[in-house]
């Protein structure tokens, strides 16, 4: 489970839209814990890279939250029109982010989180705003331990996906949102661009050339990097094609040098949670996501 979040004196959260300041306040802790803040890692070196309308037109939204000595404790970021992500945090830190919140985004859609600060801050909303809060998707986050390709290997190879692919990419990402009852957090078409540019995705081909499955990663960021996500069309489940694709981006994320790598799954699917247990990936703790409705 993740680690409790340190205790302290509760203060006010620091809120700015100033990405770099942020990185620059927040740094440090975000560093402390690489698996535990994964996504705020990875969002905001997309949002570095790519610009900061990359999930949207919204101008996000960062904040850190301090203990009494001044030192950074915890840290969430929004992206608009999605959810806000808050790094571990103590109930009381979580509340009182919940009612800064509602008085500069009112329109929040829902909070994802670890399990116990997703819920603290979802209560605090609802206590706070009288809105309807309800549990969404439920998730497990994975550390790879020792790989472990399964066996048998389906027949054919992985390869990294290019700009001829592209159309396929943005195809397939809509099809794994729909599957997973999730809206994507970035336009298909960008999503595609952005991951063929530092070779973010890799295929897994068939003898005769035929793509059967995707599993991306992201950049890689204070050593760490997630395999996200990982796709195989309906038709061809069932052959190994997703753990073949997803071994083979886990090997080439270690090979450039990352030093953790992770993943999340969807808690309901049992078939996930127990193929990637199988390759090697172990669990670091649970996290949820709210839904917020006026």
């Amino acid at each position: 489970m993740p680690a409790a979040p340190p205790e302290g004196p509760v203060s006010a959260w620091e809120l700015t839209d100033n990405l770099e300041g942020f990185l620059g306040r927040a740094e440090e802790f975000l560093h402390s814990a690489p698996a535990l803040h994964t996504v705020l890692l990875s969002v905001t070196e997309t949002l570095r890279v790519r610009g900061l309308r990359a999930y949207g037109e919204g101008a996000p939204l960062f904040g850190t939250y301090a203990d009494g000595g001044g030192a950074v404790r915890g840290a969430f970021l929004r992206t608009p029109p999605h959810r806000v992500a808050v790094s571990p945090v103590v109930p009381e830190a979580a509340g009182s982010l919940a009612r800064q919140l509602a008085d500069v985004s009112p329109d929040l859609p829902g909070v994802a989180a670890d399990r116990a600060t997703a819920e603290a801050f979802a209560r605090a909303w609802e206590e706070h705003t009288g809105a309807g809060v309800a549990p969404g998707i439920r998730q497990r986050l994975y550390r790879l331990g020792t790989l472990t390709p399964p066996e048998p290997v389906p027949a054919g190879r992985a390869r990294v996906a290019t700009g001829a692919d592209r159309a396929l990419l943005v195809r397939w990402h809509e099809e794994f949102g729909e599957a997973v009852g999730e809206r994507s957090a970035m336009d298909a078409g960008d999503w595609a661009d952005s991951r063929i540019a530092y070779g973010g995705v890799t295929l897994w081909e068939t003898p005769d050339g035929t793509p059967a499955a995707m599993a991306g990663v992201t950049r890689r960021v204070a050593g760490q990097v997630r395999v996200a996500p990982v796709y195989t069309p309906a038709g061809l489940r069932g052959r190994g094609y997703g753990g073949a694709v997803t071994v083979a981006v886990t090997r080439a994320a270690l090979d450039a040098g990352a030093a953790e790598v992770l993943l999340f799954t969807d808690l309901a699917n049992p078939t996930s949670n127990g193929l990637y247990q199988r390759i090697g990936y172990r669990p670091v703790g649970d996290f949820a996501q709210w839904d917020f409705t006026r």
